[in-house]
Parts: C-alpha cells; sequence; structure tokens
C-alpha cells in the first residue's frame, strides 16, 4: 500500500466536517467512496465533498477493489458487523468511538483483527491533537511535579428531542450520552496515566426522559497512584453546565475543558494560558497518523486495546461488568 484510498461507512454528521474532508487533506491519503443505507443521501454527501462513488450497501463499498481502508462511522451497534467484514476482505479499520456497545463487542473486534491479522484504530483522537500532547508533554517534564489527583467535572444541560436520538437508545448507542461523550475523555486518562488498576462507579436514570443513564460517577486508580474522580450530569440545570479536567501536582495544577477552548498551567500562583490554532477538522491530526500506521511508518496512534480498555472502563462504571 503506498496511499490510503479510503471508503466511509456512515457518511452522517460526524463525517460532514469533523472526519470526512480530512481523509483528502493529509498526505498519502484519499477519500473515494462513501456508503449511506439511503442512497440520495449517499449521494448527496458525495457530490458535495467531491467524491467519485457513493454505494447505499456497506458490503459493495468493503468489497470495492479501489478502496483499501475502511472508516467506520455509523452508531456503535453497527461496528462490530461492518468491521469483520472489512477484516475478512483483507482491509485495515478506523472506527468510530465508543469502539462499541460494550467490552465483550470491542474484545471480540481486537480478536478478530488479530486472527485476520488486519489493522485497527480506533478514533480516540483528541489523543492526537496539539493540545493533548502539549498536556502530555507538561506531565512528563513534570511541570507540576508529581501527579497526586485528577478531578473530572462533566455537567450538561438537557436538550430538547435527546430523547428521541440513536446517542440515547441503549440498544444502539451501547447506553446513551455517558457512552458518547465519556470514551474521549477516559481515553485521554489512560493516554496521560496509563491503564487503570481499579475501577468503580455508579450510573443512574434520574430523569427517566429515555431508557439510558442520565448521570454517572467513577473513582479509578492508575499506575503511580494517580487518583481520578470523574462526575457527569446530562441533566443539570440551566447555567450549571461545566466541562472541567483538573490534574493536580505536587507544585502545580494543569486545568483544562475536554470539549472546549480553555487550556491553563498553574504553577507558583501564577496561571499560564495555553493557546491553540482552531482545528477545521478535529479528526485531521488523528487520521494523517493512522494513514501512517497502515502505510507501515509509524505505530498505532490508538491501538484496539486502549480502546477496549476505555470500555472496561464505562461498563464497569456502568454495572456491566463486576
Amino acid at each position: 500500500m503506498n496511499k490510503v484510498s479510503w471508503g466511509i461507512i456512515g457518511c452522517g454528521d460526524v463525517s460532514e466536517v469533523k472526519s470526512g474532508p480530512a481523509f483528502s487533506l493529509v498526505p498519502n491519503s484519499e477519500l473515494v467512496a462513501v456508503m449511506r443505507r439511503d442512497a440520495a443521501k449517499a449521494e448527496d454527501y458525495a457530490k458535495r465533498h467531491n467524491v467519485k462513488k457513493w454505494y447505499c450497501d456497506a458490503g459493495n463499498l468493503i468489497n470495492d477493489d479501489e478502496v483499501n481502508a475502511i472508516y467506520i462511522a455509523t452508531p456503535p451497534a453497527y461496528h462490530e458487523a461492518y468491521a469483520l467484514q472489512a477484516f475478512e476482505a483483507g482491509k485495515p479499520v478506523y472506527v468510530e468511538k465508543p469502539m462499541a456497545l460494550d467490552y465483550a463487542e470491542a474484545d471480540r473486534m481486537r480478536k478478530a483483527s488479530e486472527q485476520h491479522s488486519s489493522k485497527l484504530s480506533i478514533a480516540h483522537y483528541r489523543r492526537a491533537q496539539p493540545r493533548s500532547i502539549k498536556i502530555l508533554q507538561l506531565l512528563n517534564e513534570k511541570a507540576i511535579g508529581d501527579i497526586l489527583s485528577v478531578d473530572l467535572r462533566f455537567r450538561q444541560a438537557y436538550q430538547a428531542g435527546s430523547e428521541n436520538t440513536w446517542r440515547t437508545n441503549p440498544a444502539v448507542s451501547g447506553g446513551g450520552l455517558f457512552h458518547d461523550l465519556a470514551p474521549h475523555q477516559l481515553d485521554l486518562m489512560t493516554f496521560f496515566f496509563g491503564d487503570p488498576l481499579k475501577v468503580e462507579g455508579t450510573s443512574l436514570n434520574r430523569a427517566n426522559l429515555y431508557d439510558a443513564d442520565d448521570y454517572a460517577s467513577a473513582d479509578i486508580l492508575f499506575q503511580n497512584d494517580v487518583k481520578f474522580t470523574g462526575v457527569w450530569d446530562f441533566n443539570a440545570r440551566l447555567g450549571d453546565e461545566i466541562d472541567i479536567c483538573a490534574i493536580q501536582g505536587t507544585s502545580g495544577m494543569i486545568r483544562f475543558e475536554v470539549f472546549g477552548a480553555i487550556c491553563e498551567l498553574v504553577t507558583n500562583g501564577q496561571t499560564q494560558r495555553l493557546e491553540f490554532d482552531h482545528l477545521p477538522h478535529v479528526q485531521q491530526p488523528m487520521i494523517e497518523q493512522v494513514v501512517r500506521y497502515f502505510l507501515d511508518q509509524a505505530a498505532n496512534p490508538c491501538s484496539a486495546k486502549d480502546a477496549v480498555e476505555v470500555m472496561r472502563m464505562i461498563d464497569k462504571i456502568t454495572g456491566k461488568l463486576n
């Protein structure tokens, strides 16, 4: 493989701006085909994004000889089946987060990729962004000393109509908005601190607006005695919304928004605001690394093993795993 020629399964909202255009912007990569079950929408996407082929059947895209890599951007309920089809066709896979509906599915995907000797990367793309790389550098340089604790607070007010979307249908999403957003946050913790040693948590459906839980809390012990506490509330009061992660060290703190722009380094009583350029396509740094991995030019930027661990944490927090 000298160039990665992508086919997208599920050219919906995620692929409009966050990822889709980036496949043709990074070196040695091009987007050649897209698939959506609604043929008219697939054609519309292809024409707007200058993609020459479109399909309404995933099997036809996977078996297109011009496509040599698959990006799965469907809801989680379909990730495993499409990944297995791609592996059987001998094609590497880049799959959206969360990796699957649950830990068991994710681990089956990992094992299948190994059995077929097929490459598999997961779209925990925030770990490839300049801000995350800078935070990791600061941690490694001990800019705030030895790490003591991490406190994450995420509160989001009820969003009208969310009860009618696939994200709040556990059969399709795996378990609601926590399953949709927490993978970003928990993956960054493993990116910064390694695999967890102990995971405990609770999740509840407090508002009963839909079938999925809308509240979760977690206590996680990472390597080097890093203690993480997290709270997620998806039915917070208006005005009480918050998105903050504070990493406390023996001589300072790094404080940042996972989904916002704020990133601060606090040392010696002084706060330094860290600024980063806006990314038009937030997955572009990750896609560039995945392309290099598929071309045997770099390591896997987010392995199946990494993502399976995130799914294990989520299932432990929500009580699916003991």
